[in-house]
């Protein structure tokens, strides 16, 4: 350990001078808002913009920090009072900030006793959630509640000690109508389109299923806006840690490492009061829609991209992908000709402007996003990053041949994690197993699992399965990316006419 220590409340005043430290009172801070899932997003994005805030317009929006999987806050943000640092890396520049909105961590892993206990007390008036696309237990092709899905049927069974989101969030508000019935406003800031209606939704359908009417006070006394939040923040490495300290003297086990960038639009729906993070650069509005579709369908649909034909090309992180010149071709002709023709116009926003900004982004090789990690639970991201466009071409009648390959990247990263291909990599999805079963039983014949894939209704809408140009893409897609060198497909469709690879057969087994 360096000579400094650790950070902590008492080492804030001997940090160096080049480290910001918070600009307010943190021992006349209160709570008021709660955040489910404290990971590296959030402390690189909604708690510092609330630490900006408490700076500008100080006011009792303290966070209290719960984590209701692992890991497990007690040992890192608890040791340091709440503490941490948020560095910012742009190639060789690094930037240092401690961030002191987090008052308070709350492990809730073993029992939902703990988290249920802050989010139902009257002093929380906003909760927020980061807590990935899988958190919500929904199905994503049509976002409703997965109501077969394990730990749903468990929290209808045990309302009193739910495992999942939506029975946790039903639960506490259960308890807030039974005690105080104080309003409140449940803030999704997960990559899902409309995140704000999935969530209400989820929380609504189970609520029906408790009765009591509870149903009844959500629809008057609870708030679900939809946000778009974007700051590039890859998951800490001991390298951060290590570097942190060897560079600034302290030992800072909960620091996040992020980009210069980030975006914060938030829909003007609150129930009772709301941080004013408009103040401090986020923007309220009435419509999120337009945001969220240019910003999951350019820059997400990149990331998703570049994840997949990164790791069968070879490359680990996001930047060596965009270093790759075939690579970057390809991602750029896809967002440009089939991507952006889908997008609605966005206020102030120049839409070739923001895909060129996006995939400068990406090129920053001082934030280590590690392709595997993007790639993680893909079943839950294709649809609003890759299908919904594709979907919304095909109803026009226009070419799908670019945006298809990642699809059929995923597809191809899942099928060469199972047995039958040689286990490649350890893959990390909800849908790994039905996919290793599947390429288990049908081996290397492209359309037969194309076809055994596409099937999967929780995933592929059927109308768009049904759909034979989508079919033949994605089964020729499969067939080149399942090759020994998948990169040479990549660049034939770099090279290709934009539908002539419809005419190559998909290979047998």
């Amino acid at each position: 350990m360096s000579a400094a220590g650790r950070l902590g409340p008492a080492l804030l005043g001997r940090l160096p001078t080049e480290v910001s430290t918070p600009a307010y009172d943190r021992a006349a801070l209160k709570p008021g808002i709660a955040h489910i899932g404290v990971g590296a997003f959030h402390r690189c994005h909604q708690a510092e913009y609330t630490d900006d805030l408490l700076a500008k317009d100080f006011d009792r929006w303290g966070l209290v920090g719960i984590n209701i999987r692992p890991p497990l806050l007690a040992e890192t943000l608890g040791r340091q009072g709440g503490l941490y640092t948020r560095l910012i890396r742009q190639n060789d520049e690094v930037e240092a900030r401690v961030v002191g909105s987090i008052v308070r961590v709350v492990d809730s892993q073993e029992s939902a006793a703990p988290a249920l206990e802050v989010l139902s007390s009257p002093e929380i008036e906003m909760v927020t959630m980061t807590v990935t696309e899988k958190g919500y237990c929904h199905i994503p092709s049509n976002g409703a509640l997965d109501l077969g899905h394990p730990d749903i049927v468990h929290d209808l069974a045990n309302p009193q000690a739910p495992r999942s989101v939506p029975g946790m969030l039903a639960r506490a508000l259960e308890l807030r109508m039974a005690s105080h019935g104080r309003p409140v406003t449940l803030l999704s800031c997960d990559n899902i389109p409309a995140n704000g209606t999935i969530l209400g939704s989820v929380v609504r359908t189970f609520a029906e299923r408790r009765g009591g009417g509870l149903a009844d006070w959500i629809d008057a006394n609870v708030a679900f806006p939809s946000a778009m939040v974007d700051r590039i923040a890859p998951a800490t490495t001991e390298a951060d840690i290590d570097t942190l300290e060897g560079r600034f003297g302290y030992r800072d086990s909960a620091v996040v490492v992020g980009e210069r960038f980030r975006q914060w639009v938030i829909e003007n729906r609150f129930a009772g009061r709301v941080p004013r993070w408009d103040l401090v650069g986020a923007t309220f509005v009435d419509d999120v829609t337009p945001f969220e579709h240019l910003k999951m369908r350019v820059l997400n649909g990149a990331q998703t991209t570049l994840s997949y034909l990164g790791v069968l090309g070879g490359f680990e992180h996001t930047s060596d992908a965009m270093a790759d010149p075939v690579l970057a071709t390809f991602v750029r002709r896809m967002l440009t000709e089939e991507t952006l023709p889908t997008l609605m116009p966005v206020p102030g926003v120049s839409l070739p402007a923001y895909v060129e900004q996006s995939l400068a982004r990406l090129t920053n090789t001082a934030i280590r996003h590690r392709n595997h990690q993007i790639a993680t639970d893909g079943s839950q991201k294709i649809v609003q990053r890759l299908l919904n466009p594709i979907r919304d071409r095909l109803a026009k009648g226009e070419s799908i041949a670019l945006l298809s390959v990642p699809v059929a990247g995923w597809m191809a990263y899942l099928i060469k994690a199972s047995a039958r291909f040689g286990r490649a990599w350890r893959v990390s999805d909800p849908f790994a197993e039905k996919m290793a079963a599947i390429a288990d039983r049908v081996g290397s014949d492209s359309k037969a699992l194309a076809d055994a894939i596409l099937a999967i209704d929780a995933i592929f809408d059927p109308s768009l399965a049904a759909s034979d140009m989508f079919r033949a893409n994605v089964a020729a897609g499969l067939d080149g990316l399942l090759s020994d060198d998948p990169m040479a497909f990549v660049r034939h469709v770099c090279a290709e006419p934009t539908d002539a690879r419809l005419k190559r057969p998909a290979r047998s087994a």
